[in-house]
């Protein structure tokens, strides 16, 4: 555009557009920013704006067919996003990722397999992530006592792993942590009641039970050099009591006959130990030949001092029970009732006499119990 000499005002500045062309791009701003409808304007801010531009790619409804989605220790919110448009499960990765940044406060996801589906909106595959009925788990419970055999049946069980494979990875206990002393997996196993995720290995899951026997250990402040010795005694006053009232006086009992200047022989004479050498551990009673068999080197009534390994997988009762014993003299005791788990604790071999005889009455009109 020519202008006179002298109207120098009127020239457009260097890099300013013509009025016309900006006009025109005011324009093009004001219907993108303005919706006028009945009336009413509706004002967007540039997320809009840039939504309208460039729309992220998201499917409608709640899904179609069901898939499984895996969310493992440590992604992130980009992570997860990324895999649930991997997986079909939403559209896009913006779908998701875009969702979650305006969430105020911020979502937490918990590791595990959940159950979605496919083509699900971001939206919907939000709330299925936060909804724990989602989160696929594989429950077991171990009680207290619970022999190792019996342990890797009930996880095969819950989680349909082959016993052979927790069999398999349990070979080597010392790659769990444990003690060079152990040479099993048995008093480790802690008991509890467990969710395990289902894409969970044989040794995913043993590791988190032995764990869980660790930090039960460290929070009854037991030294580290001392734990094969706190969980082997455990083990044995968890399958001997009949309560948890009781553990406090059967631990006594244990070790005062670890006491030489108590009970010269050291012989703990137990025969829930006699009965996991022979691998009856589902009777109460021994023989007299199992009893005097030398080459079970469970067998307490042959071999003194301390029991060789552990027999069970105690709880924290028989743990703090090894830990502090109730104070007294008893050297002996026996279960005088097994449905009520009444026992009787003596001083004297007299006493005790007395007391078995009361348990084999009790055993005479309860034939089913042997």
């Amino acid at each position: 555009m020519y202008f006179p000499d002298g109207d120098q005002a009127k020239r457009p500045k260097h890099g300013s557009l013509p009025p016309r062309r900006r006009g025109l791009i005011i324009s093009l701003v004001v219907v993108l920013a303005l919706v006028v409808t009945g009336g009413s304007v509706i004002v967007f801010g540039r997320e809009s704006i840039s939504n309208i531009l460039h729309p992220v790619a998201d499917f409608t409804g709640s899904g179609t067919t069901t898939v499984e989605f895996v969310i493992a220790d440590g992604d992130s919110g980009e992570t997860i996003a990324k895999n649930l448009a991997s997986a079909g499960v939403t559209k896009s990765f913006d779908a998701f990722y875009k969702l979650i940044l305006k969430q105020d406060p911020a979502p937490v996801f918990i590791p595990g397999v959940y159950s979605l589906k496919k083509e699900m909106s971001a939206q919907a595959a939000l709330e299925a992530l936060q909804d724990s009925k989602n989160r696929l788990v594989n429950e077991v419970v171990i009680p207290e006592g619970t022999i190792l055999p019996k342990v890797f049946s009930l996880l095969s069980q819950a989680t349909k792993i082959p016993v052979a494979e927790f069999q398999a990875a349990a070979k080597v206990p010392t790659d769990f942590g444990l003690p060079k002393q152990a040479k099993t997996l048995e008093g480790f196993l802690f008991p509890a009641t467990y969710s395990f995720s289902p894409n969970m290995t044989a040794t995913d899951l043993l590791q988190q039970m032995v764990t869980r026997a660790f930090v039960a250990l460290d929070n009854a402040h037991v030294a580290r050099a001392d734990q094969f010795r706190v969980i082997t005694l455990a083990s044995l006053v968890q399958k001997e009591s009949g309560s948890v009232k009781d553990m406090y006086k059967v631990s006594r009992v244990f070790q005062n006959r670890l006491d030489k200047n108590l009970w010269p022989t050291l012989l703990l004479q137990s025969d829930a130990t006699v009965a996991y050498g022979t691998g009856h551990t589902n009777t109460w009673n021994t023989t007299d030949a199992e009893r005097a068999d030398a080459g079970n080197i469970y067998n307490t009534y042959v071999h003194p001092g301390m029991l060789v390994a552990p027999i069970s997988n105690p709880g924290e009762d028989a743990i703090d029970a090894v830990l502090h014993p109730v104070a007294g003299k008893w050297m002996y005791f026996v279960a005088v009732n097994l449905e009520t788990g009444e026992t009787v604790f003596s001083e004297t071999l007299g006493q005790h006499e007395a007391a078995v005889a009361q348990s084999q009455a009790w055993w005479q009109a309860h034939p089913e119990y042997k």
